[in-house]
């Protein structure tokens, strides 16, 4: 079971207004309860200032709802101010004051550490969020956050989080990874290649987003559509018999070509879609078709041996 607790704050008592959040949650919302196949995959609750407001106390409830046991993924999204506090920063609920903004992320951390949930990915769209994780917590070093917990934050602990045409940058940017931007070869979208999209699509001038983790392993936050359809991606080991292995090409493998070889055509779609996502080059030409009338051949790229390795230990 995967759950995830979507707030989205544009609405303030005593600090100025937003005009984003709200439209951030509503958008990530529909990319992360369904995959890109329609398959269901995270239980989304959201908490906007548009429907029924978002309170501290009624932040700690659901927080702790979140934390709770029942599941083996949870996701906290927050989009809101962030509030500078010495080596923190708040999460600014609508009823905060200069005094009180809201919960403090070191708040939020010591109900992860007590969380009996493994993995637990929390993505910060405030400003200042860089802090968050910053600072000692429960008499340990923030570098020791216990294991299974990844941040993603949208800007560095000094600066601020912009928004642009009703929508946080760095949720636009985020909602774009997870559409499948961010997604591996076989359609997997983790939060390293979350933060590895995001990572590219902000200038050295503009905010900055960070990643902070402590994990052993990389869980699926979205599975779309693989580069190549597995079955066919499952057949490179047979393909290819060894790592550095020539594929030998010829005539016969492009459909212009007389006479038809339906085999071989097959073969060679095949091998066009390892091309397509960038696991063979062919050896001596630009492009595989001249590989094929020259009688050429085609061989694995580097990201084409690592998938190849995978496939020879069935792990994929």
């Amino acid at each position: 079971m995967k759950r995830a607790l979507l707030i989205g704050i544009d609405r303030y008592d005593r600090f100025n207004d937003l005009g984003g959040c709200v439209n951030d949650v509503d958008a990530l919302e529909p990319l992360l309860s369904r995959n890109d196949d329609d398959s269901p995959n995270f239980d989304c609750e959201k908490r906007t200032s548009d429907t029924g407001g978002v309170t501290r106390d009624r932040l700690l409830d659901d927080l702790d709802a979140l934390f709770a046991g029942g599941a083996e993924v949870a996701v906290l999204y927050f989009a809101g101010h962030g509030d500078e506090r010495a080596n923190d920063v708040a999460l600014v609920t609508q009823d905060g004051t200069n005094g009180t903004p809201g919960i403090a992320f070191s708040e939020v951390l010591t109900k992860v550490a007590q969380s009996p949930i493994a993995e637990i990915i929390i993505m910060l769209d405030c400003c200042f969020s860089g802090a968050a994780g910053g600072i000692p917590q429960l008499g340990i070093s923030a570098a020791a956050v216990r294991s299974g917990v990844s941040i993603l934050m949208a800007s560095r602990g000094d600066q601020t989080a912009a928004e642009a045409a009703g929508r946080g940058l760095f949720s636009t940017y985020l909602c774009g990874a997870l559409e499948g931007g961010a997604a591996d070869v076989l359609g997997k979208v983790t939060v390293a290649g979350l933060y590895s999209y995001l990572d590219e699509s902000f200038g050295a001038w503009d905010q900055r987003p960070m990643f902070k983790a402590n994990v052993d392993r990389l869980h699926v936050i979205r599975t779309c559509k693989p580069a190549v359809p597995l079955p066919e991606l499952r057949q490179i080991n047979l393909l290819f018999p060894t790592a550095d292995h020539v594929f030998p090409l010829d005539p016969s493998y492009e459909d212009t070509a007389e006479p038809r070889n339906a085999e071989h055509e097959a073969t060679f779609k095949t091998l066009q879609r390892y091309r397509a996502a960038k696991l063979v080059d062919p050896v001596g030409e630009e492009h595989m078709y001249y590989a094929a009338m020259n009688s050429t051949g085609c061989q694995l790229t580097p990201l084409g041996r690592h998938y190849w390795h995978m496939a020879e230990e069935n792990r994929i």
